[in-house]
């Protein structure tokens, strides 16, 4: 399944975040070429295209994935479109780079799971915070066992005022799949499970609000609202996760608030030996020494590369080297099983088993 040769990409979605992607994988020019770029709006791929010197613009997401001088498939377009075009570039012997959440929903997720396991090839999920420095330092003292057991931990990201896009398909149930729960919720659900040790998750306690969204307040300056499209998912979210292991995770997370915040992600371990806390690119270790509270300090080392930088390698280096992703499709259809069930716990007042059953 390994590539010997520079691996050739093509780019579905040329706005933010494909350009970002567009950014990063053109200064990897001896390890892989960009041979094509598409968008809903061929000015905006033709312009990229032209930035990055990008040989093609295809017409279509189909014209690319059947491109015989693509290896790769890098997928930045809104959540609605993930699992159809992931699935039909698997089946068309492409590699896959998707930006999160994997799919709209678990039945999505599960079908690009499926898909990757038919195809033999390789999907990866652009989950980039697992690739900070400072998580990556966190991770490093958990698998030498510095914090012990971790029994509990709890993440989140309160945002004050910062709904995007209002009307457009980020509020939009149906496109988007849910409202900051899935937008920036999943970042911190998936790095904290991660830094955790990927526990099994088992079953998941929530309850979703929208306060602020259907009555036009707490509008953010992320995208062009639509006033008059549709709002109707949430605007906070928050969730207990239980473990196999009996371990928890709490899971807080908003688009708007009426709450002191400083708008940071953040993430706290607490383990037998010792406990970790991540916030906005700094982080500490903290334990007990002599019978006193002990803090190492953590930060961003000079002159680093960069977490997009490191995702992109891993990712042509799984590629080449055939070997499964850290945010492999599994890992992403964990996010998408534990994020409808906390919807559903909303909907139903109660806790939720989560079903595993990857043939259904």
């Amino acid at each position: 399944m390994g590539i010997d040769h520079k691996i050739r990409i093509g780019i579905i979605g040329a706005g933010n975040i494909g350009g970002v992607h567009a950014a990063e994988f053109a200064k990897l020019a001896d390890q892989c070429e960009i041979t094509a770029i598409t968008d809903a709006y061929l000015p905006l791929a033709q312009a990229k295209a032209d930035q990055y010197g990008i040989g093609a613009v295809a017409a279509t997401p189909e014209e690319l994935i059947t491109r015989d001088d693509v290896d790769a498939v890098i997928i930045g377009v809104p959540n609605q479109h993930h699992a159809p075009l992931a699935i039909q570039a698997l089946k068309a012997g492409k590699h896959v780079l998707l930006e999160k959440p994997m799919g709209i929903n678990s039945d999505a997720a599960r079908e690009i799971l499926k898909a990757s396991k038919e195809s033999d090839r390789i999907v990866m999920v652009g989950h980039q915070m697992r690739w900070e420095s400072v998580p990556m330092a966190i991770k490093e003292q958990v698998e030498r066992g510095e914090l012990g057991k971790i029994y509990t931990a709890k993440t989140g990201w309160f945002r004050r005022k910062g709904i995007p896009g209002w009307g457009t398909w980020f509020t939009r149930m149906d496109q988007s799949g849910g409202g900051p729960l899935i937008d920036i919720g999943v970042h911190m659900l998936d790095l904290a499970l991660y830094l955790m040790g990927n526990p099994k998750p088992v079953s998941v306690y929530g309850a979703t609000y929208a306060e602020f969204g259907p009555n036009r307040k707490g509008i953010g300056n992320w995208g062009t609202p639509d006033w008059n499209g549709v709002y109707d998912v949430e605007d906070l979210a928050t969730a207990l996760i239980k473990m196999e292991d009996g371990s928890t995770l709490s899971l807080e997370v908003s688009w708007a608030v009426h709450m002191d915040t400083d708008n940071t992600p953040f993430i706290h371990l607490m383990g037998s030996e010792g406990g970790a806390s991540y916030k906005g690119g700094t982080g500490k270790l903290l334990t007990e020494k002599f019978d006193r509270p002990l803090e190492t300090l953590l930060s961003k080392p000079e002159n680093d590369e960069g977490e997009r930088a490191r995702l992109s390698k891993h990712f042509l280096a799984c590629i080449r080297e055939g070997k499964q992703p850290i945010t492999s499709a599994l890992t992403g259809f964990t996010n998408n099983l534990i994020l409808d069930a906390i919807y559903e716990s909303s909907r139903t007042g109660h806790e939720v088993i989560l079903n595993w059953d990857l043939d259904q």
